[in-house]
């Protein structure tokens, strides 16, 4: 895949350490294998060294000198449960710390907060809420944003694109639809595109009228307002959006409409149709979701997936750690 030719690179740049929450799951035990062998990554394994040594073993691969951390016996567990408490302000006894700390997910995102890793990757066993719950707890937003959103990297042959929001807000407003179009300009930038931005819907300037209309050109009135560098515009149907011909028919003088390579869908809904319809019947690799907008980069996978999407998903978020340097 070319976009990970320039992810590569960029994760490369400096050598950071990556915390796989999930550790005796043989894909992550594969992948975390190969990103050490390349020397891509640091990777970081959470689980019972015994257990994670036996699986590896069991699938003939070495782990060499991957790191690998039991929560359960960690030396420094009872100061992260004290940062953990006053991190939480007063949400969380320190009692409670040392329960909800032996969840995987929260310990390896506690790892991130102190500095121990540099990201995480998780959601091969669990869901998508177990890995953004303590991300949005602990981590938190970057400053200037105030809302966690889910990219599609799409790619087919020399085609590349954006698509957001397919993974967390389910019915955002205009401010949501906003925040989400600059986080995804930044992450078209991380994969060489320059971003040109489609503010969709079933709609094109005003050619039908209604509340889900409506929202989106408030949207992208802020995008101009709140972002004025950026490339935008809206509202566009898909077609206007990516065809020239129909962009110059139904929106003459954009300077997005039939060029666009980031789409902004009104809804969960329809992003998350969109980009598996794409990736089904259209022959796009979607890589993701990438979560876009926390202070430091976690990023979740499938339950369903490869070795090759942990893989993948490893180098673009070492890629996002060295971004954010």
């Amino acid at each position: 895949m070319k976009v990970f030719d320039s992810l590569k690179k960029k994760a490369e740049e400096s050598k950071k350490v990556i915390v796989f929450p999930e550790g005796n799951d043989e894909r992550i035990i594969k992948a975390a294998v190969r990103l050490a062998e390349e020397g891509i990554v640091e990777p970081l394994l959470l689980g019972k060294p015994d257990e994670v040594i036996k699986s590896a073993e069991k699938l003939n691969v070495d782990l060499g000198s991957i790191e690998i951390i039991n929560p359960a016996v960690y030396p420094d567990f009872e100061k992260m449960c004290q940062d953990f408490v006053e991190l939480r302000k007063g949400k969380n006894t320190l009692a409670e710390a040392k329960k909800i700390l032996q969840d995987v997910s929260y310990f390896g995102t506690m790892l991130v907060y102190e500095g121990k890793a540099n990201g995480m990757v998780s959601g091969a066993t669990h869901s998508t809420a177990n890995t953004v719950r303590p991300a949005l707890q602990i981590i938190k937003t970057k400053k200037g944003m105030s809302r966690v959103s889910g990219a599609m990297i799409m790619e087919r042959g020399d085609e590349k694109y954006i698509f957001a929001d397919c993974a967390i807000n389910i019915d955002p407003d205009s401010e949501t639809l906003a925040e989400i179009a600059y986080q995804s300009s930044k992450t078209a930038e991380m994969i060489g595109l320059d971003p040109k931005i489609a503010m969709l819907s079933f709609s094109t300037k005003g050619s039908a009228k209604g509340a889900m209309v409506t929202k989106v050109q408030d949207a992208t009135n802020l995008v101009h307002q709140k972002y004025p560098d950026l490339v935008c515009d809206g509202e566009l149907q898909f077609d206007a959006a990516i065809v020239p011909r129909v962009g110059e028919a139904k929106a003459p003088g954009s300077a997005v409409a039939g060029h666009a390579n980031v789409f902004i869908f009104p809804e969960l809904q329809s992003g998350n149709i969109s980009y598996k319809v794409a990736e089904r019947l259209g022959g796009f690799s979607a890589i993701g979701p990438v979560l876009q907008g926390l202070a430091a980069p976690i990023n979740d996978l499938s339950r369903g997936c490869k070795t090759e999407d942990v893989y993948l998903l490893a180098i673009l978020t070492a890629a996002q750690a060295n971004m954010e340097k």
